[in-house]
């Protein structure tokens, strides 16, 4: 499912700049943690002491310094450099332990070692061989894993948009209950807790137009399009073993 949803190398061929590019300041985390069910898991995981954290596609850290008040150790991994440096940054700016590994993941598990809480935040759906990566954040944890989803691929919205620009058709895309379908066949039975949060990340014309491999001077139709499509539900997945 994730592979069929790539984008064609003949609309790829074209593009200004890569539509999969982030910026690390849109994913700094927030002075004071938000108060969701991903946040609770790991802090049960935590409970009774400070213990080590692993955040796997750390970002700029907002999973595992929402829970720093209960670690002893934060550890990020990212395989953007600019990511790490936003959590590192932050981290030193809050007095932290922190170390980050650069690289991607299972690939950077040895070098990351275990923790006793492995926290993983909307990293799934970049995953397109999910049972080695899900196998490796449990073999990371010493007490438990939680991972945070959207209910289905974070792009899905963006479907009807490919078809009026493109007049490409997506195929279905995965779902948090795709990835909870994989862990049960790994002999895995986590429990999911389904709730609602705002978006993540920017949603402009500007941010749009990239993610659809479109060229600055069609921002105005993006802009045009988007006013068309209806309100969404944000439903967040998390899956806790």
């Amino acid at each position: 499912m994730q592979e069929a949803r790539g984008i064609p190398p003949e609309i790829l061929a074209l593009v200004p700049e890569s539509p999969w590019k982030h910026d690390p300041k849109h994913f700094t985390a927030p002075a004071e943690p938000h108060d969701t069910p991903s946040r609770d898991a790991a802090l049960a995981l935590l409970d009774g002491g400070r213990g080590e954290v692993l955040d796997v596609g750390c970002g700029g850290g907002s999973a595992s310094l929402a829970v720093a008040d209960r670690a002893k150790l934060l550890v990020g991994v990212d395989h953007n450099p600019g990511m790490l440096e936003v959590f590192a940054a932050d981290c030193a700016a809050r007095g932290l332990e922190h170390r980050t590994v650069l690289g991607g993941w299972p690939e950077a598990a040895a070098e990351a070692g275990p923790a006793d809480a492995v926290l993983c935040h909307h990293v799934g759906y970049n995953t397109v061989d999910f049972p080695p990566f899900l196998r490796a954040l449990t073999g990371a944890a010493r007490r438990g894993v939680v991972v945070e989803l959207t209910g289905q691929h974070p792009m899905a919205w963006l479907d009807p948009l490919w078809v009026r620009f493109h007049g490409l058709r997506r195929p279905a895309p995965a779902t948090a209950d795709d990835a909870v379908a994989v862990l049960e066949e790994l002999g895995i039975s986590p429990r999911v807790t389904r709730w609602e949060r705002p978006a993540r990340l920017p949603e402009d014309p500007v941010w749009v137009a990239r993610r659809l491999c479109l060229p600055a001077d069609r921002v105005d139709e993006v802009a045009a399009a988007l006013a068309e499509i209806p309100p969404r539900p944000r439903v967040t997945v998390t899956i806790t073993w």
